[in-house]
């Protein structure tokens, strides 16, 4: 996705970051610095768990409270393990407290996770309206805030990354208020900041549930807005550790409220639904009995979903659905456990394994569907048409409806390429984006590997505020030649090659933003005449957490540093090595998940020059 065109626009930045030769291990804008004798290697990591007494089974050392009740094992609430935990607030009166400790994150790592469990319970009754509040801080950074209206009827974990704090002591702080009336309490318990490190994060193998299958039935109204059926989802446990839950991500419920979700998930069948969490954008479904490695299950729900005015990813621009993340998809649990990251606006938050789609979308004759995979339409009932949408190894599935103009061709290495314009886009225009599509598939095709997912549809809008949006054979796009060629570059970097999205955002973003200059010839050439970094804490591996609390920073850091970094690592390495690289690390990690420890291995294991440096001094952590 391109960030807002109010922030440094991604098609804008392709030409403002571009490019320019510089010193191979220095990063302008930075104070010069020696290079390390070879031989010189990043501080050891010391794994840990850095949070004392997180279960607060041992009194209230070394927390900090602005009451002595905080950390409590009184009536009332309910600890998550043991018979201690920190309540926050449930006074229903003006009232703020704090619960805080000095935390000492071991420098050299390259992962630190927070984790923590949170229940919410309150008697207010808006289903709109952010009246109490918990924030969780570390240092002077924001990484969450909850409120009133993510009530739950259980603990729910969070997990964020704090990678960015390596080699700091930092206050951990969580403060709760409430306004004058209506309680709400945040119980807080098992507080947790666990930093590791090494090169070899978890495998692909230890991500479950593996292997996802989806079959999905759904009937639309006239508009194409509407639509209900059935979605079923079959999946394997991969871990060694029993698998007795599973979430389902209703991504496009952040578009809604709890009281009124576009995402309605009702009748699960082969599991018990759970409570709603996240803003009401994940479900937990427990399993009849614990599933065993090497174990298939099925779930099945009947699903509405009604798209919300407007011309975002999900949304409608007048007659023009856009139906992208609609589909509940699995959460996926790893070495940090179950990843139930909060929607993002500014970028993505997905995070999801390869899966196989067949959905079958039934729909007014008069609406064509563009949508992931290989379409087959077949006759419906009077006046409707049935289309058939198959795709395989895709970690999503997106797709429209509407009166659009199509027309379509072949690329030269033989890809099928179909444009939908709304209206209001020129026929010339159309035809422009064709021509770009045909182009910048086989390009990065060339360069990454064969493009596999049969056919690509491309949505074209001049209305879309976000820029551009990209899903498996599925992309969202204003009519910009660079735009277009970023978002079909996606369809390697996130799509095949895929990442923890919100975690890791630079893994497709900047990749995808630097092999759009190399789809164009653009060379880096001037890459960092402006460059300024706007805090010690701000890095191009930071999550999105960090990035939704610095959003005016997000694009210039994640897709302009970050792609001026790779054309600076390529004039390490060299032209030809550099594509090696990534033409191996592309088939190494196809189909599977990439992280910024693996591809910084990767680029050692292809040169005799110590890059310690060149990580430090780009800001590439992990």
């Amino acid at each position: 996705m391109r960030p807002t065109p109010h922030q440094a626009h991604k098609a804008v930045a392709a030409g403002v970051f571009a490019i320019a030769a510089v010193a191979a291990l220095s990063l302008p804008g930075t104070a010069a610095a020696a290079a390390p004798h070879p031989s010189a290697k990043a501080d050891a990591c010391t794994p840990a768990q850095v949070v004392a007494n997180g279960d607060f089974e041992s009194g209230t050392s070394p927390w900090s409270q602005s009451q002595t009740s905080v950390i409590t094992s009184r009536a009332g609430q309910s600890a998550h393990g043991g018979s201690s935990y920190a309540w926050l607030d449930g006074t229903g009166r003006t009232h703020t407290d704090t619960l805080s400790q000095s935390v000492t994150i071991p420098s050299g790592c390259s992962s630190a996770t927070l984790t923590y469990w949170l229940h919410i319970d309150t008697a207010e009754t808006t289903s709109s309206t952010q009246y109490d509040k918990l924030t969780a801080k570390i240092g002077s950074t924001t990484l969450a805030t909850y409120s009133n209206l993510d009530k739950n009827t259980g603990y729910v974990q969070k997990s964020l990354d704090v990678s960015a704090y390596a080699g700091q002591t930092v206050n951990l702080a969580f403060t709760g208020t409430e306004d004058s009336s209506l309680q709400t309490s945040f119980v807080l318990d098992d507080i947790a900041l666990n930093t590791s490190g090494g090169t070899t994060p978890p495998g692909d193998s230890t991500r479950t549930p593996a292997a996802p299958s989806y079959t999905v039935n759904l009937t639309s109204d006239t508009s194409g807005s509407v639509w209900n059926g059935h979605e079923s989802a079959t999946f394997t446990n991969a871990s060694a550790t029993p698998l007795s839950e599973v979430y389902l991500r209703l991504w496009d419920n952040y578009h809604g409220t709890c009281s009124a979700m576009p995402i309605t998930v009702t009748n699960v069948t082969g599991g018990t639904a759970g409570a709603l969490s996240v803003g009401c954008t994940a479900l937990q479904v427990s399993l009849p009995a614990p599933l065993a490695q090497g174990q298939s299950a099925t779930i099945g729900f009947d699903l509405g979903i009604t798209v919300p005015s407007g011309a975002d990813r999900f949304g409608h621009d007048g007659a023009f659905n856009n139906i992208g993340n609609a589909l509940p998809v699995l959460a996926v649990k790893d070495g940090s456990g179950w990843h139930l990251d909060p929607y993002t606006n500014n970028g993505e938050s997905f995070y999801s394994l390869a899966a196989d789609f067949k959905v079958t979308l039934d729909h007014p004759t008069s609406l064509l569907v563009p949508a992931t995979g290989t379409s087959v339409d077949t006759p419906g009932s009077s006046g409707r048409t049935v289309t058939t949408a198959t795709a395989s190894k895709v970690r999503d599935f997106a797709w429209a409806a509407g009166p659009f103009s199509k027309i379509s061709g072949t690329s030269p290495a033989g890809t099928a390429i179909n444009i939908y314009s709304v209206s209001g886009i020129s026929s010339s225009d159309a035809q422009s984006m064709l021509a770009t599509a045909k182009s910048a598939v086989d390009t990065h095709a060339a360069r990454f590997g064969a493009y596999p997912y049969g056919e690509l549809d491309a949505v074209i809008d001049n209305n879309y505020w976000f820029g551009g949006m990209e899903y498996p054979g599925f992309v969202l796009d204003l009519v910009s030649t660079t735009a277009l060629t970023h978002e079909i570059g996606h369809q390697w970097f996130y799509g095949i090659v895929g990442d923890d999205e919100y975690n890791s955002p630079w893994l497709d973003e900047a990749f995808t933003d630097y092999a759009t200059d190399l789809a164009q010839n653009k060379t880096g050439t001037g890459c960092w005449n402006s460059v300024s970094w706007a805090s010690s804490a701000e890095k191009i591996t930071n999550s999105m957490a960090y990035w939704d609390a610095h959003s005016s920073r997000y694009s210039t850091v994640v897709y302009g540093y970050g792609k001026c970094a790779l054309h600076d690592l390529r004039r390490v390495l060299g032209d030809t090595v550099m594509a090696k690289v990534l033409k191996d690390y592309a088939t190494s990690h196809w189909y599977g998940v990439s992280t910024t420890a693996e591809f910084k291995a990767a680029a050692q294991a292809a040169t005799t020059t110590d890059l310690t440096s060149f990580w430090t001094q780009h800001r590439i952590d992990g």
